[in-house]
């Protein structure tokens, strides 16, 4: 941690994205906290002893908020299909189960989690919550992830996505794998925590949510689950219970505030004002959305109706500029209407909206007292930034090689544009090893 106070003055200062920028603004970081936001005049006149960063040309923002990533995804890019998947049922059951999931060990996880790690600090990302897939690779998989988070310096929530399509036996090791990252979590006290998780409605019967749930209470964490990404969740609750799946949820008493759905993308308004009145959370994945054929969701509606919502990359592109701009474009198209998601809205969701959806405290903004979690983005762009305009110039036309510096919990993890003590070629290398692996075994 920072030793002595650090003064970072850019040429324009977010601190929320809910806000104006603030042109000649900065921050003192004080250990791992933003200790002091003011003018540059004033941090200079009053913390004269400080380090001095000057960086004029730069923009200083919060960190993104990967709210929903599952890091392995990436040993996926590129694997042999013999023809493609026609729907999003049999996306998983002729190729994500059987060619992904069942065929994962540990050691091609964690080396996607590495890789990952590092492609996640390039774009700006210093939060994440990370869901891990992999039946075959119980016990122990999450704690091995944990270490590499912790060596990589980022802020990660971890969980396995306990199911019963596998067995009993295996669904029952997936809750003590979120239990034993749970409990590591708190004891450590770091970076790196844990929450409950299992798959869907319809890989895990009623008993074995309601446990979930129970077991998520006790230790006062939040409970995950992939809700309504295509329509084959929603027809299934319907012919078999006549409700749709957060009417389900509801019945079953566990709507709520420590319930984090993600993808929802075919859910009705009645069930979006049921979230907004239960108080549950959810997370946005636009563009594995529409790479597996699920649909747009309905997250303008979400946000109007007052659902805590965060923006994830769901592992597919890491680049959180490329997810943003998802976002902002996929909704103003399917509404037919450019007002809808404007820039800074989609800025709030990457930000401190994922914080929040994900059970993250003095996240995603800069404010006295909050984490010390930012980048500077060093824009190259051929018309000038102003108040009015940084927040749409930055999300459609940076990427993140714009990304010149930045702050985990008040230590640098990227700076001058280099992931600091980091080998791109070598966990590249790694990743290929690990796919080359995980490909053969689908031959």
């Amino acid at each position: 941690m920072t030793k002595k106070g650090l003064l970072v003055l850019p040429g324009w200062l977010v601190t929320t994205a809910l806000e104006l920028p603030k042109e000649k603004f900065g921050i003192r970081v004080l250990n791992d906290k933003i200790d002091q936001v003011g003018s540059h005049q004033f941090l200079q006149d009053n913390f004269p002893q400080d380090e001095v960063w000057h960086c004029p040309d730069q923009i200083l923002m919060p960190g993104f908020v990967d709210a929903h990533t599952h890091l392995y995804g990436v040993l996926a890019h590129g694997i042999p299909l013999s023809k493609a998947p026609s729907g999003f049922m049999p996306f998983l059951e002729d190729f994500w189960w059987p060619l992904v999931e069942d065929q994962l060990d540990a050691e091609m996880i964690t080396a996607a989690t590495a890789y990952n790690c590092a492609q996640m600090l390039r774009s700006g990302v210093t939060s994440f919550y990370d869901c891990t897939e992999a039946p075959y690779a119980l016990p122990g998989i999450l704690l091995k992830q944990a270490a590499v988070v912790q060596e990589a310096g980022l802020r990660g929530v971890l969980s396995f996505e306990a199911t019963q399509r596998v067995s009993q036996e295996n669904a029952e090791l997936g809750l003590s794998e979120n239990l034993t990252m749970i409990n590591w979590g708190k004891q450590n006290n770091g970076l790196v925590q844990g929450l409950m998780c299992f798959h869907t409605t319809f890989t895990c019967s009623e008993e074995f949510i309601l446990k979930a749930f129970e077991l998520a209470k006790q230790h006062n964490v939040l409970t995950h689950m992939h809700c309504s990404e295509g329509h084959y969740e929603p027809n299934a609750m319907l012919e078999k219970n006549g409700i749709r799946p957060i009417e389900y949820y509801d019945q079953l008493g566990v709507l709520g505030p420590q319930m984090l759905a993600s993808q929802c993308v075919q859910i009705s308004q009645d069930e979006i004002n049921l979230m907004a009145k239960r108080g549950a959370k959810m997370t946005h994945m636009p563009l594995s959305n529409c790479e597996v054929g699920g649909g747009i969701a309905p997250v303008p509606e979400l946000v109007e109706a007052g659902v805590t919502v965060g923006l994830g990359s769901d592992g597919y592109i890491t680049d959180f500029f490329e997810v943003m701009r998802g976002a902002f474009l996929i909704h103003k198209a399917s509404h037919c209407d450019p007002r809808v998601m404007p820039a800074n809205l989609v800025w709030h969701l990457a930000t401190a909206g994922g914080a929040k959806a994900i059970g993250l405290e003095k996240i995603g903004e800069l404010q006295p007292g909050w984490q010390a979690d930012w980048m500077l983005i060093s824009p190259k762009l051929p018309t000038p930034i102003a108040a009015h305009n940084l927040y749409d110039q930055i999300l459609l036309y940076c990427h993140a090689d714009d990304v010149s510096a930045v702050m985990v919990a008040g230590e640098l993890r990227k700076k001058d544009g280099e992931v600091l003590s980091t080998d791109f070629s070598n966990l590249k290398e790694g990743t290929r090893t690990a796919a080359r692996r995980l490909w053969e075994k689908t031959a």
